[in-house]
């Protein structure tokens, strides 16, 4: 049995950084490696979180880099069992900030159900230590679910119960469920939780009717601390399933046991669900989430980049915001998207090579000036500079000051901060707000349109000024 190496478990997090760059984590740096024994490295985790995901999602990745950084056939195992300070390396990270929100002791082991005890757990949601309440954006589109799931967790059971939280897909819904499960896993640790999705309950149902097996059904799913299920939509035009969930429901819930649920529609707009689940599920709260705004998406963007492990300019940051306005899924995709991109490139993640990364068309090479800018507006709107540069924000002014930030943007080589400073002081997300705005207003508004078009020509064509 031999220890593994601090260089070759550096390698081991390099290989992987350069690899698989879009599995790497922030909290990768509280790994340790372990000995290897046989062919088989060990890896120890702070949490059992970590050692489930990182068994389940990772592996292969693990493995391959374990093989490249050692030159041996080896396999990869995870335990978060605390080792002793005598045999513990110091790390070598893939990521370079300490990570936040962990879930739960190594000195309390969770037992998390899929609602298999007694048989395989192949239905077991795998629990992201990426989904919980620190990396959480909240926003006033999901305030109320956020508050929500924080004072289920503070009270199991008696509070909120059941807890329903509805919207449209990647907002947020499923990183509530995990954050639940995990902040339960920290503070009530002898909590017995089973996550899993309505079809996997509704396929192990159907697996126990073909089976003759309903006690053992029925005695898993009523026998448990705190029910938690996603996208409940699914019971949907199943009766025998939802006489089965009524029933289960019913049992919990007199026994005070925590419910929590997850669909994309309110109770009463999923379709052929009987009155009476309804009626169940609205005793408690419903919690709806909806379409991210600007700022919200900004922000799901900066957790993102820093859980990765990586350093977006604003620029980068509002340029991806802006493109993308649906939710925080496809946010996510993007980051992933603009590090494969670089990874391939063996570039660094600016501007111009998020455009190319994200579809964008390439900046002007023949860049204007802040000075051409500002002449065309003012000179179109019939506004002073210092109009554009004062603190006012009647509609005559502030429209055209916003069209100059978008123009400056587009059209000259400043940053955000350098836009923001010289339009009266702003600051860089003052600009980013101006242009979304203007984007938005192009879209919808054709005067917009011809103003903004009618003023790039001119910048353009800088002679045009004079």
């Amino acid at each position: 049995m031999k220890q593994m190496t601090t260089a070759l478990w550096r390698d081991m997090m390099l290989y992987l950084r350069r690899q698989h760059a879009p599995i790497c984590r922030q909290w990768f740096e509280e790994l340790r490696p372990g000995s290897m024994d046989g062919g088989l490295l060990t890896i120890h985790t702070t949490t059992n979180v970590q050692r489930n995901y990182l068994q389940k999602q990772c592996s292969r990745q693990f493995t391959e880099a374990a093989q490249a950084a050692t030159g041996k056939l080896v396999a990869v195992q995870f335990d978060d069992r605390p080792i002793g300070p005598a045999t513990a390396e110091p790390p070598a990270t893939a990521t370079s900030t300490p990570a936040r929100g962990s879930a739960t002791p190594r000195s309390a082991p969770i037992t998390l159900s899929s609602g298999r005890e007694d048989t395989d757990t192949h239905d077991q949601t795998v629990i992201s230590p990426d989904y919980n309440f620190e990396t959480f954006v909240t926003g006033p589109e999901n305030a109320l679910a956020h508050s929500a799931a924080l004072a289920v967790t503070n009270q199991l059971g008696t509070t909120y119960n059941p807890l329903f939280i509805h919207g449209g897909v990647g907002l947020g819904k499923t990183h509530l469920l995990h954050a639940i499960c995990q902040r339960v896993m920290l503070k009530a640790p002898e909590t017995k939780i089973c996550f899993l999705s309505c079809d996997a309950f509704v396929n192990q149902f159907l697996d126990a009717v073909q089976k003759g097996q309903m006690a053992q059904f029925q005695h898993r799913y009523r026998n448990i601390g705190m029910l938690v299920i996603d996208d409940i939509h699914f019971l949907a035009n199943r009766e025998r399933t939802q006489e089965e969930f009524f029933h289960t429901f019913n049992q919990l819930y007199q026994l005070n046991r925590q419910i929590v649920l997850s669909s994309d529609s309110p109770p009463s707009e999923i379709p052929q669900l009987e009155a009476r689940l309804i009626s169940r599920f609205q005793v408690g709260l419903v919690a709806p989430v909806s379409r991210l705004h600007f700022e919200t998406r900004v922000a799901i963007i900066r957790s993102k980049a820093q859980l990765r492990g990586l350093e977006l300019h604003d620029d980068v940051i509002s340029l991806i915001a802006t493109k993308i306005d649906s939710n925080a899924r496809e946010l996510e995709g993007a980051i992933n998207t603009l590090q494969g991109y670089a990874a391939l490139h063996q570039e660094t993640i600016d501007l111009d090579l998020a455009r190319k990364a994200l579809g964008e068309p390439a900046a002007e090479t023949n860049h204007a000036t802040l000075q051409q800018v500002i002449s065309a507006v003012t000179e179109y709107f019939d506004v002073r500079l210092s109009d554009l540069q004062s603190k006012r924000r009647h509609k005559s002014i502030a429209g055209p000051r916003q069209i100059a930030m978008w123009l400056a943007r587009r059209h000259t080589r400043f940053s955000l901060e350098e836009i923001g400073g010289h339009f009266g002081g702003r600051d860089h997300t003052t600009v980013m707000h101006a242009i979304r705005a203007i984007d938005q207003r192009i879209k919808d508004d054709s005067v917009v349109a011809r103003q903004v078009e009618y003023l790039q020509s001119r910048i353009s064509s800088p002679g045009r000024l004079n």
